[in-house]
């Protein structure tokens, strides 16, 4: 353990661990709390009015003035010993002017629902890496599409944001159709062994926006695992309590994600909290107390510039401390990923991030926050980590990625899965993959196992949809003028219309493992109007390419994918819940 010293009241000194003399609120530490505490219960406590015992949380230290310890390498310095016990804490606050720092801001509360907006308009510079949709693809020219998996979910929830609380339309570039089509569970198999971690599907459907084409979904499920099979964590949370953390769907929001997420730990687990504001420092050592974490997560507020490199540093340097073999080991950054001091290019973070990954620490990014949100970052950073990215909007969302998916957020159960579609001339003349466009790989990085790739977790989902022309259809590509240029058909006029391979790795091993399918010709020749599970994907599909700007949906809109959502969605409340979006986005469409 390293030596601890505090200041009084004000401020939370950091030197590396939470001293145990300041008390953690009194409802922190009530003994009849259910460990299952209800979610709005449990996060009302983040987004109530300021109090008195605002001024016993902790402030980030400002990087000027002798108030803030200066950290060592690999250690904090110790401060002078404490003073005697402080006077009774101060009156509450009045409420903070429009310039205050280091307040907390609680004029709305965080339900179960959906966080509401703000009174005044929020100045748009959030900050997307958008890709072209796209484009269509000759088989007798490229027949071989290449593409890493996702199972990152933040652009859906993002998204249902901006619809629901900005009241507009999202931006194309926030908007990735895989990661909308991921979102949603799918009737896909279990696999049969675990040897191999996930099944892989294929179906087909009519398209129902263009009658020369076919749908071919394909689906992977990986295995699932129960809270008691789970391998022991090594979690350090890493948290951004900078003054742009301020408001009720940031660092309020962030505090009730972490302590719902602290409450689903075992005893078996350990976890730690490193902030970072103008410095970076560890307010926690490790602990196995769901208590303690929540302690911790109340003593937060937000304040002052974002040194998020320095945090990232010290968070990996904690995680590699405490390093289990055989465990999971993972550091789960929330913020808004506004870095502004320090180490602050998206590359060099990139860069830094890429190389931690091969110690067999992992990073998953948890989004907050809207008007100056670095998405771009977010997704780049978990993609760089082998980890996986969420945007979390609401309650509902925490309590859905952190607590009833955590496995899944968790333990990874393939690495570095890739997936690559050959198609035969002689059935298949065009085809197009709808999203993945930032996944895209070069048909020689399929067997290079030196090529990163996207990453699976206990039970995740990945699906993903082409659009094909079939063999002697009317395509999207104009004909050529010269007869060297065109295309020709030709291929094996065998049974095969597609053979699909894929390549993981499993956890701990470096050399991928192949799997392959062949799909039969006759699956296109005559499939059916989209329907059930499959129906529900395509209105996905179409929704999000919608929200792209995609210009080959036809006459296909909004009320299109909303009544064929509706048709299949069932009692799901997540699929219930995307026909309102979908019927929601039209509504903005056409007050344009």
């Amino acid at each position: 353990m390293r030596t601890i010293a505090t200041l009084p009241l004000v401020a939370l000194v950091l030197t590396g661990s939470v001293p145990p003399p300041i008390a953690a609120p009194a409802r922190a530490q009530d003994s009849k709390r259910d460990s299952r505490i209800d979610a709005e219960q449990l996060c009302a406590r983040y987004t109530s009015e300021a109090s008195p015992e605002d001024a016993r949380r902790y402030r980030p230290p400002s990087r000027t003035g002798a108030a803030r310890a200066q950290p060592s390498p690999g250690a904090y310095s110790a401060l002078p010993a404490p003073p005697p016990p402080p006077a009774p804490p101060p009156p509450p606050p009045p409420p903070p002017a429009a310039n205050a720092s280091g307040m907390v801001v609680t004029a709305q509360r965080v339900t179960s629902g959906y966080v509401a907006a703000p009174a005044a308009p929020v100045a748009d510079r959030d900050r997307y890496a958008g890709e072209a949709v796209s484009g269509v693809f000759a088989v007798s020219q490229t027949p071989v599409s290449t593409f890493s998996v996702d199972v990152d979910t933040g652009s859906y929830s993002n998204v249902r944001r901006m619809l629901t609380q900005d009241n507009r339309l999202p931006p194309q570039d926030a908007v990735r159709t895989e990661e909308l089509l991921n979102y949603f569970r799918y009737d896909y198999p279990a696999p049969d062994d675990r040897r191999t971690p996930f099944s892989v599907t294929t179906d087909f459907a009519a398209t129902p926006w263009n009658p020369e084409t076919r749908l071919m979904r394909v689906g992977l499920r990986g295995y699932d695992v129960s809270a008691r099979e789970r391998p022991a964590a090594n979690l350090v949370f890493l948290v951004d309590v900078s003054g742009s953390m301020q408001g009720t769907d940031r660092l309020g929001l962030v505090q009730c994600s972490l302590a719902l997420m602290a409450e689903q730990l075992t005893p078996r687990d350990k976890v730690s909290i490193v902030v970072y504001a103008g410095a970076a420092g560890r307010v926690l050592d490790p602990t196995s107390d769901p208590q303690a974490v929540i302690a911790a997560l109340d003593r937060l507020v937000a304040g002052g510039s974002t040194a998020g490199g320095a945090g990232l540093e010290l968070a990996y340097r904690t995680a590699r401390d405490n390093f289990v073999d055989g465990a999971i080991n993972r550091v789960i950054l929330a913020t808004d990923g506004d870095f502004n001091v320090g180490v602050s290019d998206n590359g060099a973070l990139i860069d830094m991030i890429e190389r931690q990954r091969a110690s067999g620490i992992q990073l998953t990014t948890l989004g907050f926050g809207r008007g100056n949100y670095n998405e771009a970052l977010m997704e780049q950073a978990a993609d760089s980590g082998n980890g996986n990215y969420a945007y979390i909007d609401s309650v509902t969302e925490a309590r859905r990625v952190l607590t009833q998916q955590l496995s899944s957020t968790l333990f990874t159960i393939a690495h570095d899965v890739k997936i690559q579609v050959e198609f035969n001339p002689a059935h298949v003349s065009e085809y197009r993959l709808i999203g993945y466009e930032n996944r895209a790989l070069a048909e020689e990085d399929f067997a290079n196992d030196a090529v990163d790739a996207g990453e699976i977790g206990a039970g995740h989902q990945v699906t993903a949809i082409y659009e094909i022309v079939p063999a002697g259809g009317r395509g999207w590509l104009p004909d050529r003028a010269f007869a060297a240029n065109r295309r020709s058909g030709g291929g094996d006029s065998s049974g095969d219309a597609v053979s699909l391979r894929l390549r993981y790795k499993l956890p701990g091993e470096s050399e991928s493992r192949l799997i392959e399918r062949r799909v039969p010709a006759a699956s296109l020749r005559a499939p059916g109007a989209p329907r059930g599970d499959m129906g529900f994907a395509v209105a996905v599909a179409a929704y999000g390419q919608l929200l792209r700007g995609d210009t080959r949906l036809g006459r296909f809109g909004y009320a299109d994918a909303r009544a064929l959502a509706e048709r299949n969605a069932g009692n799901d409340r997540w699929r219930r819940e995307f026909v309102t979006l979908a019927g929601r986005a039209g509504e903005l469409q056409a007050g344009r």
